[in-house]
């Protein structure tokens, strides 16, 4: 009996989980809304913040390389160089170069 309970449970959590969520990805907020509702510093704090966070710095280190290899191109080095420097593939620099060539 405990365990048709404990399985009962678990489905109505899981049902109003896929509720809330459909209720949520509805929503469309603007900022000063949201900055209501969560305080920035709580945002800060949690672990979605940090990794978006993470993730924000990382497509600008990416595209900093980008920049870089696309003026290291330019200027004639070679891809093994710009490799080296940039952190870049050499596959990911030859497709820079394509795209400066088009």
């Amino acid at each position: 009996m405990s365990r048709s309970l404990e399985t009962i449970s678990q489905k109505q959590v899981q049902s109003n989980l896929a509720a809330a969520t459909s209720i949520l990805a509805g929503l469309v907020l603007n900022r000063e809304t949201i900055k209501k509702i969560l305080r920035s510093d709580i945002m800060r704090e949690s672990v979605i913040y940090q990794d978006i966070l993470e993730e924000g710095r990382e497509e600008g280190e990416e595209e900093k390389a980008r920049q870089i290899a696309m003026k290291m191109l330019s200027a004639g080095f070679s891809i093994p160089e710009i490799a080296r420097f940039t952190d870049l593939s050499p596959d990911a620099i030859e497709q820079l170069q394509r795209q400066q060539h088009n």
